[in-house]
């Protein structure tokens, strides 16, 4: 099954998100900061990467996905938020957040679900089809 790697630095949504995805029977890992997760992305070579938005800084999340796609890692990204409902802006898949999805928090489990399988799949096609 997939390996996934969770970088949130918010101890509940890592447990709720591991549980969700681990009863699905992916293999997960987690991480609480960028460094962390920059690292085990590095050497977990995950299939998917789930990762908040704001962590230490406001936008950990969008650095973060902008230095794994300069170093032309190649994995689904999906993106926690609350940002928008917090101030009122909506995030759209772009240069400056190149992400694959987004999902509001607080996180419904079948939405979850349903993204990481939808993008797991999108992946595997494309990578079955440049091959």
């Amino acid at each position: 099954m997939a390996k996934i790697a969770i970088i949130d630095d918010d101890p509940d949504i890592l447990e709720t998100s591991t549980l969700i995805l681990s009863a699905k029977g992916y293999q997960v890992i987690t991480a609480t900061n960028p460094e962390e997760g920059y690292t085990a992305v590095i050497n977990e070579s995950p299939d998917l990467l789930i990762l908040d938005v704001m962590m230490n800084e406001p936008d950990d999340g969008f650095f973060l996905a902008q230095k794994i796609r300069k170093n032309k890692i190649n994995i689904p990204i999906i993106m926690y938020t609350s940002v928008s409902k917090a101030v009122g802006m909506d995030f759209g898949v772009s240069d400056l957040v190149p992400v694959d999805e987004f999902i509001e928090k607080p996180i419904s489990p079948d939405e979850l679900v349903s993204k990481v399988e939808k993008l797991l799949h999108q992946h595997q096609e494309e990578n079955n089809a440049s091959a």
